[in-house]
């Protein structure tokens, strides 16, 4: 079976996406006798210069084209050159080629799935627009797919209105050795926070909550890993030192697994009051790691507690409970820590890339049985 994963932002690139598929391609090469290969863009927003056509990813064959217009809504029309040959077609995130591919369809007619991966409602910008689009050109552009799997329950949640009687749930996984175990063995006061520098994941927020931790304990720490987005290491120092938290900050930019690795090893805790999760995939892994959670109050991130993590969750509007909760959680680690890092890496043990990429196989050589889909131009006002 040949499939050709479609996606926007691909390695070199890093976020929650990127590293999902990676995950979910070599997973199916390797292990399943998937003939899984990836198309995507030649460069990596917020980056110079255009990356080689043809390459290959930890095995995985990648395919690279051209685009122009926004980063918002690439537009790659070339992505038809390139799908000919594959069985499958499965199309990562809610942008312009799951759009186009569906339009499209009546002249390739290639059996397609897509992957929510949290739509595209990661920041506010845009909102009205987006939601207008959402309710009006996403419901015709689903019909041309025969599964929409939503990559979390809160996408469900989402997606339920637009792809009734299509939709299925398949939540992400994680790489189970990647920082399996690799929390600080002692018991301290530092938060890791990790992933895209991006609006969405509102680390404002965070710089915030460690002036108000630091005025209980100014042995509080924040350490900050990723890599540049919508926002630079520039503009994270600019509001540190707004909320007076410059001293007690640290940003590594673009660290390699095993950097980041050992920055797990000096913490305690992993922070993120993002806006917005399609699946949380970083609290997952820093749980993995052994990390108390401290989360913002989104679906995603509830639901990773009602599975019973070890935690604290925010509220975004009111900070102090927050904080006075965390400081006293920190207290208790002399007592708990072991505990907390036990229960936390059961948790999410629970979510298995070889798992989740059988469930795709699985959905692969069902869609493949089926019919195809009704035609978008032709469903284009019928109902």
């Amino acid at each position: 079976m040949k499939v050709l994963h479609i996606c926007r932002q691909f390695s070199p690139s890093v976020g929650g996406l990127e590293d999902s598929l990676l995950n979910l391609a070599r997973s199916q090469r390797q292990d399943m006798g998937i003939d899984a290969q990836v198309l995507t863009l030649d460069t990596v927003f917020g980056r110079p210069g255009r990356l080689p056509h043809r390459d290959m990813v930890d095995g995985i064959p990648v395919i690279r084209i051209p685009w122009r217009g926004s980063t918002r809504y690439p537009l790659a029309p070339q992505v038809l050159r390139h799908i000919g040959t594959f069985d499958l077609l499965h199309v990562h995130a809610i942008d312009f080629f799951f759009d186009f591919l569906a339009w499209t369809w009546p002249f390739h007619r290639k059996t397609m799935i897509a992957s929510t991966h949290g739509g595209f409602f990661h920041t506010g910008a845009l909102r009205r627009i987006k939601e207008i689009w959402f309710r009006t050109i996403t419901p015709i552009s689903v019909r041309a797919y025969k599964r929409i799997v939503a990559c979390s329950y809160s996408d469900a949640d989402l997606f339920r209105t637009v792809a009734a009687g299509r939709l299925q749930t398949i939540e992400n996984g994680i790489n189970q050795t990647r920082f399996r175990d690799a929390a600080s063995r002692t018991p301290g006061r530092t938060i890791l926070a990790f992933g895209r520098f991006a609006v969405h994941k509102r680390l404002r927020l965070l710089f915030q909550l460690v002036a108000l931790l630091r005025r209980e304990n100014p042995e509080w720490k924040l350490i900050v890993a990723g890599q540049d987005s919508n926002l630079t290491v520039a503009d994270l120092r600019q509001q540190a030192q707004a909320c007076g938290i410059t001293d007690a900050l640290r940003i590594v930019s673009g660290p390699s697994d095993a950097a980041l690795r050992d920055l797990m090893g000096e913490a305690a805790f992993f922070g993120c009051l993002s806006a917005h999760e399609g699946f949380g995939l970083a609290a997952v892994e820093a749980m993995s790691a052994g990390l108390i959670p401290i989360l913002s109050n989104i679906t995603p991130f509830a639901r990773l507690m009602q599975q019973g993590a070890a935690g604290v969750m925010i509220d975004p509007d009111n900070l102090a409970p927050g904080a006075r909760e965390v400081e006293a959680m920190a207290a208790s680690l002399p007592d708990t820590a072991d505990a907390l890092r036990a229960r936390n890496m059961e948790v999410a043990s629970h979510y298995d890339w070889d798992s989740v990429a059988q469930e795709y196989v699985r959905l692969y050589q069902q869609v493949l049985g089926q019919a195809g889909p009704r035609p978008v131009m032709a469903t284009v006002g019928a109902e």
